[in-house]
């Protein structure tokens, strides 16, 4: 047998080996923060309304968890959805990462589950307006040793700081929820321009929600932030 080709095959075999152990450990990382996350998030939620409960005006707030792999949190009208991508991701050379003397010293801190976070009317869903838009606003990244930064809006970039210092915890999650919530209610809903929405349908017409169903989205757009 040829010897190169035997060199090959332990060279393949042992990559392989190495990239499903750290994937496989980043994603139980990233799952198990995740569970932790959720309950972060609800904690908010049930705070908030009992510090309002007294309020006149009834505020709509509601956590849900929609499995292993979604959350959704509604803070009056707004909706935002926490969505774990069940793939472990990398990435490209020219990405600030491989800059970083963490990963510099171990190419496999390189590795990350996401987290994924949108923004969305809760009209949206409540009315079933499917031609709504969202916004994805912030992206979490989890390595298999815990360290995290975040991606999205700038008021989020203080968080890129803790990336090989400090591990993602209850602390952390906490103040990165309250800045998602605080830039989701900061944006208001804005009248679409005229011309964007002159022409109608019969069928928007005659449709039981009526003009409810024309499209709607809040000016919300995802601008990286990472080093």
């Amino acid at each position: 047998m040829n010897i190169e080709k035997q060199d090959n095959t332990a060279y393949i075999l042992d990559t392989l080996i190495e990239k499903s152990v750290v994937k496989q450990e980043t994603y139980l990382v990233t799952l198990e923060n995740f569970f932790t996350l959720k309950k972060v998030i609800k904690y908010l939620i049930d705070n908030y309304a009992k510090q309002l409960k007294n309020e006149s005006q009834k505020i709509a707030l509601d956590f849900t968890d929609n499995g292993i792999f979604e959350a959704k949190m509604q803070v009056a009208g707004d909706l935002i959805i926490f969505n774990m991508h069940s793939n472990i991701f990398t990435f490209d050379e020219k990405h600030w990462i491989w800059n970083h003397d963490y990963v510099k010293n171990n190419e496999l801190n390189g590795y990350f589950g996401v987290i994924n976070v949108y923004n969305f009317l809760a009209d949206s869903f409540k009315y079933n307006r499917l031609g709504d838009y969202g916004f994805l606003i912030a992206r979490i990244f989890i390595n298999r040793e815990g360290y995290y930064f975040l991606e999205g809006n700038a008021n989020f970039g203080s968080f890129n700081e803790d990336f090989g210092k400090n591990k993602i915890d209850i602390s952390r999650m906490r103040e990165m929820i309250q800045s998602i919530i605080t830039y989701s209610l900061e944006v208001d809903l804005v009248v679409p321009p005229m011309d964007t929405i002159q022409i109608a349908t019969v069928e928007q017409m005659m449709d039981k929600m009526n003009m409810s169903k024309v499209e709607t989205g809040k000016p919300l757009g995802f601008k990286s932030s990472a080093k």
